[in-house]
């Protein structure tokens, strides 16, 4: 059955220094034939906007897709006025009931269509937000800040409170989808795909950031795995918990389970759990390895 998919995300796939799995769960949502893709809205998070939008728009048009509909988000936590709020809210009002949001960055554009249409986040069929940790995310001894949800607190407050079944994918749980340099590079280089090459030119420079910065030799592929649950849930098994959603504890990212559950205070989030970590992963290969896409140049994947 068709689900008719939102992408709001921060995708900088591609620009040195910034990470590539936007990009990469954009690829995901495109290979597979049941999501209808009905429109891309990029936010900050990764980077500022203009260069996540540009980067989108690059991108769309390097692998066929200029057709997409790409909407710039809100440039700030500040500004709430945007091309994207009134896509959101236009889509989600001649859809009620029928629209999954992918959100992958800051919720900024999410809180906006509230703001302009307080009925927005109750008529989402349901909404996936990758961010957010109920634990400290250390990598080789080395901290992890929370880049998502702290981007804009308010925002992220307001979705995972007054949102319509929400699901959480945090920075914890994809830890469970890492992605080792040398079985990326096996994998990819033994098919004679464009798509399989396309994806080694564009996320090269990030192993050897990953390298860099945390000594790592691969990288977790946070939002794919959101992207994952949208597109593949049976992969997953749902967990409902408790948390008080504390505006301060959000500024950096934080959810703190409520145990015992104050009634007058906790609000309930599906924070989903990788069932077995080689399906997912060998999902996410096959995923993208379906795509037959048209790419502009041919330079983009020899």
């Amino acid at each position: 059955m068709t689900e008719k998919i939102i992408f709001d995300c921060d995708n900088t796939m591609g620009v040195a220094g910034c990470d590539v799995d936007d990009g990469l769960a954009l690829l995901y949502l495109l290979g597979k034939e049941h999501i209808d893709l009905c429109g891309v809205t990029t936010t900050y998070g990764n980077s500022d906007l203009n260069t996540v939008y540009q980067n989108t728009l690059t991108m769309l048009k390097e692998i066929g897709k200029p057709d997409i509909p790409l909407l710039k988000g809100c440039e700030d936590k500040h500004h709430y006025q945007s091309e994207a709020t009134d896509f959101l809210v236009e889509s989600v009002n001649s859809n009620p009931g029928r629209i999954t949001i992918l959100a992958t960055g800051s919720l900024t554009n999410l809180y906006a269509a509230y703001r302009s249409d307080p009925s927005f986040l109750a008529k989402v069929k349901r909404i996936v937000v990758m961010g957010g940790t109920t634990e400290p995310l250390i990598i080789n001894g080395r901290p992890l800040n929370e880049l998502n949800f702290s981007c804009d607190s308010l925002a992220t407050e307001t979705v995972l409170k007054l949102g319509n079944n929400v699901s959480v994918i945090t920075g914890n749980t994809c830890l469970d989808a890492f992605f080792p340099k040398e079985a990326f590079f096996a994998r990819l280089s033994s098919e004679n795909k464009p798509i399989a090459r396309y994806l080694l030119k564009k996320t090269s420079y990030w192993f050897k950031y990953m390298m860099f910065l945390f000594n790592l030799d691969g990288f977790y592929n946070w939002d794919v795995v959101a992207a994952a649950y949208v597109a593949n849930p049976t992969l997953f098994e749902d967990r409902i918990f408790s948390f008080n959603l504390r505006l301060a504890e959000l500024e950096h990212g934080e959810l703190t389970l409520e145990d015992p559950p104050n009634d007058s205070l906790h609000y309930s989030l599906n924070l989903p759990r990788i069932q077995i970590q080689h399906e997912l992963i060998e999902d996410i290969y096959n995923t993208w390895l379906s795509l037959d896409l048209k790419f502009s140049s041919p330079k983009l994947y020899r």
